[in-house]
Order: C-alpha cells, then sequence, then structure tokens
C-alpha cells in the first residue's frame, strides 16, 4: 500500500513522522535513513557525547518503541537513489516504493577540503555525523595537536572540547575575524577571550594552503607561509543543503529545495523541510541551519500534508555551548547598523539594529535578556536603542509597553 513517506532522518524528518501520528494519519508511514541509526541529537555530538557527558542511549530523539508503538516503518542504512516523480515511487537499495506524498528532510553536507590540498588524508575529520564524531573520538588525548580550519560555531565549539580536554588547539580563520559571517564584532571578540583564556590559539586572517602528509596529515602550510606540526584536523567550514536526490528528480532548487510557503515543492505531492529547504522570507528567499527550524518547519509541513493549508512563519532562534559559556541567539541580524551592549553581571547581550528596528540579539549566559528580546522580536516591538543600553531598564517590562 502506498503512504506518506519521509527520506531523511535527522531531527526534522522524525519530527514530521511524529506529528503525523499525532495528527491522527494513520495510513502507512516511512522514515528513511542514509546512516544505520534511528534519529537522534545533532548539537550534543561534538560536545557532551564528545566529552563522554552524553550516553549513546541518550542521543537518540525516541525509543524503538516508539515508532514499533505508532506503526512507523524505519528504513536504515540506505541512501535513496531516485525518486520518480511520474510513478510515485522512490528507489531505496533494491527496493521501489510507491507513496501517496513524500517529505524530503535530507539535511546537509559539511563542506570538505579538496584532495589536491590534503583534504583525503588520514587525521582529517568534518563534524556532524554520530560516525564522524565515533571516529575522531580516539584523537582527544591530552597534549596532542588539533589544527580547526574554520571559525565559526562548529569549529569554535570543537575548539573548546579540545581545550577542555588537554589538547593543544590552533583555529585558523581566513577572514579577519572569527564568527564574521554570522556575528557582530563584539560576539566575535567576546568569544576571542573566551578562547585565549583557555590556551586555544586563534589566527585570524590568514588562510590554509595545503596539508602536509603522505597518508596521515603531519602538518598544515598557511597562506602567511608558516607550518603548523598537527596530530590530526578538523574541518569546519561551512555545510551545502543536501539536494542531489531532488534535483535529480526534477525539483526546483534555490539555495537548498525550493519550497512554497507551507513548504510545499515544485511537485505538489512532494514537501520539504529543514536544513535542506528554502522558503519565502520578507520578499525574498531563506534557509536555515537550526534545531528549533527542523522542529518548526516540520511540524507545519505534517500538518500541511493533512490539509491544514498554513504558512510557515519563521522564528529563528540559535545556539551554541563552548566552556561554561552559553550564547543564545534570537532573531536575524542580516542588515543590522547598530550594536547594543547591555552587561548585566558576568553576563552580556548585543543587541542587533537596523535604524530603530531591532532585529537580533545575541545573550551570553544571559537567559532573561535572550527570552525578552525574542518576544520583542516575535511581537514586533523595536524599544529604543538607549533604553536597551540603560542598565535601569526593566527588561520585562518592555513585553507589556
Amino acid at each position: 500500500m502506498a503512504g506518506i513517506l519521509v527520506i531523511g532522518a535527522g531531527q526534522a524528518g522524525a519530527s514530521v513522522v511524529a506529528k503525523l501520528r499525532t495528527l491522527g494519519y494513520s495510513g502507512d508511514l516511512t522514515l528513511i535513513g542514509e546512516e544505520p541509526v534511528p534519529p537522534y541529537q545533532r548539537p550534543p555530538l561534538s560536545k557532551q557525547y564528545l566529552l563522554k557527558e552524553m550516553t549513546l542511549d541518550r542521543l537518540f530523539l525516541r525509543s524503538d518503541e516508539f515508532y514499533a508503538e505508532n506503526k512507523i516503518t524505519l528504513r536504515l542504512g540506505n541512501p535513496v537513489t531516485a525518486i520518480d516523480t511520474a510513478a510515485k515511487t522512490v528507489t531505496v537499495g533494491d527496493a521501489v516504493i510507491p507513496y501517496t506524498q513524500l517529505a524530503l528532510t535530507t539535511g546537509s553536507t559539511p563542506r570538505r577540503l579538496p584532495a589536491s590540498i590534503g583534504g583525503a588524508l588520514n587525521g582529517v575529520y568534518t563534524v556532524r555525523t554520530l560516525a564522524d564524531v565515533d571516529q575522531m573520538e580516539p584523537e582527544f588525548r591530552a597534549g596532542r595537536r588539533v589544527v580547526i580550519i574554520g571559525g565559526g560555531y562548529i569549529g569554535l565549539e570543537a575548539a573548546s572540547v579540545a581545550a577542555k580536554l588537554g589538547l593543544d588547539v590552533t583555529v585558523v580563520e581566513m577572514a579577519p575575524r572569527i564568527l564574521q559571517r554570522v556575528a557582530s564584532p563584539e560576539t566575535s571578540a567576546f568569544f576571542s577571550k573566551v578562547h585565549a583564556a583557555h590556551g586555544v590559539k586563534i589566527l585570524e586572517g590568514v588562510g590554509l594552503d595545503r596539508l602536509i602528509g603522505d597518508t596521515r596529515v603531519t602538518g598544515a602550510k598557511l597562506t602567511n607561509g608558516s607550518e603548523l606540526p598537527v596530530d590530526f584536523v578538523i574541518v569546519g567550514v561551512g555545510i551545502t543543503p543536501s539536494t542531489a536526490v531532488a534535483e535529480a528528480a526534477g525539483l526546483s532548487i534555490e539555495n537548498g529545495i525550493k519550497t512554497d510557503a507551507q513548504g510545499r515543492t515544485s511537485d505538489p505531492a512532494i514537501w520539504a523541510a529543514g536544513d535542506c529547504a528554502s522558503f519565502p522570507w520578507k520578499g525574498g528567499r531563506l534557509r536555515l541551519e537550526s534545531v528549533g527550524n527542523a522542529i518548526d518547519q516540520a511540524d507545519i509541513v505534517a500538518e500541511n500534508m493533512l490539509g491544514a493549508g498554513k504558512d510557515y512563519v519563521a522564528q529563528p532562534w540559535f545556539w551554541s555551548d563552548q566552556y561554561d559559556v552559553k550564547l543564545q541567539i534570537a532573531g536575524l541580524n542580516t542588515g543590522y547598523d547598530r550594536i547594543v551592549t547591555r552587561p548585566d553581571g558576568e553576563a552580556v547581550s548585543f543587541w542587533y539594529y537596523k535604524g530603530d528596528t531591532l532585529l537580533a540579539v545575541d545573550a551570553m549566559n544571559d537567559a532573561r535578556a535572550y527570552m525578552i528580546g525574542k518576544r520583542l522580536i516575535e511581537m514586533g516591538k523595536s524599544p529604543a536603542p538607549e533604553v536597551i543600553e540603560d542598565p535601569d531598564t526593566n527588561l520585562k517590562a518592555l513585553l507589556k509597553a
């Protein structure tokens, strides 16, 4: 019997199938995953799991019993090789599975270094899957030298774990500052100080020329001519949406799988959600790489697969854990022209404005600033920058103003 298929067994895929059952869908429901394990949390992989503060069973989003009780068929360990939109079938291994509707939650893929500059050497890792982290875990031993290529959140989180475990850590960032693509100079400076206090060396404005080694990496030659001896390398230079199967099926691609406001692709029987999907946003298109988006968008897509007809209205939020600092981000800072700093004891928050409009908040160990900033943005309220800057301002009162 044909039913609903979901391709991609990550956070978004797990959310789609769970929501469908919650909403009362009783037909055949299959979740297809390329990895040989059921859906799990990715954020703790490079932090609590690598530090052995979280066991494997706690990573999984749902128990085996949940899938069995809800009659959700898991097809794991095999990639989808083809989607036939005319016949409404999906090919997985030797099986051809029919569908009535299809959801693509294929996620994203880490960018890798080209083999021509040493990207294929042993000892060079990316941080994305459970297998990635299990493979690199034996490298994390005190006194060893790790070079991290890329000063974004993935690279800095890996640096914090390595430093905690007593490794010699160097971060190489080609841009003039870490976090340049995603955060203000103030946030970048804050984390530069945090990492320096933990002994991490951050090299900014210098790129990787190539990795050195015969079969295994032994060094990194930088664009300024210097060479760093290394025991292993972590590459954190961003991710790209996983769109190959969708593209081969003829679906429209635009910075990810292109959807309408309800999550429907260019094929009316196929939907998309999570890292792989781009959706309409303020006159343009947006693709969000976050757990929050994966869950919220997946829930809306599940509802719309059953006829709800709801538009997805994104409320972006993100977080990053580094050492004892919890960074929480509300909103999107694109286009900001002013930063307002609000210290609160050991905590601090940076508020992004465009003109008089509040766009986003970065809060470091300041959950209250984050929560209130998030609510203000969702409500469309923009307190005057001078009000936020004033330490005597009662932030909570701004919600009622």
